[in-house]
């Protein structure tokens, strides 16, 4: 598995859930992989106890995070890789602009600081698992296209050419 799927991976174990209707919607079973108790926000406000849950069905893993009243998925579908978040309103799935890790606070966020979350425990495994490529680096970032595809990943202070 490369670096960059690895990261994806990771950023997505960081995402959300909106509700069961959504695991029993798609088609095939579905299976927990893991469930975490941790620290997350929305929309770049104070971080509050949260859950997240990864959980494979079918040909995608879904990402959820609880955190207090609020549940968001994040879908991940490996052929090509692309990341998806399901909009409650419009009731459908949309694409991410990008996911980002910051190492150093162990914390990895979605569209900017629409979710962020913090994950030690993964984010330290990519450290050693990976540590020639990560050596000396604090933050990774994914953008997509707007088909959801990835379309640019960098480090540090190349993501601020990939924001422009």
């Amino acid at each position: 598995m490369s670096l960059r799927h690895h990261l994806l991976r990771g950023c997505l174990a960081m995402a959300a859930v909106t509700s069961t209707a959504v695991l029993s919607a798609g088609e095939g079973k579905s299976e927990v992989l893991y469930t975490l108790k941790t620290q997350c926000s929305l929309k770049g406000e104070p971080a509050k106890a949260c859950v997240v849950e990864a959980v494979n069905q079918g040909e995608s893993t879904l990402y959820r995070h609880k955190i207090g009243d609020d549940v968001m998925t994040i879908r991940v579908r490996d052929q090509p890789v692309r990341m998806d978040l399901w909009s409650k309103d419009l009731k459908a799935w949309t694409s991410l602009k990008r996911a980002e890790a910051r190492l150093s606070t162990n914390t990895m966020c979605f569209n900017g600081m629409d979710l962020c979350a913090v994950n030690p425990n993964y984010l330290n495994s990519i450290l050693q698992n990976h540590a020639q490529v990560m050596k000396g680096r604090d933050h990774v970032m994914v953008h997509f296209g707007s088909d959801g595809r990835v379309d640019a990943s960098c480090y540090d202070d190349g993501c601020d050419v990939v924001r422009k």
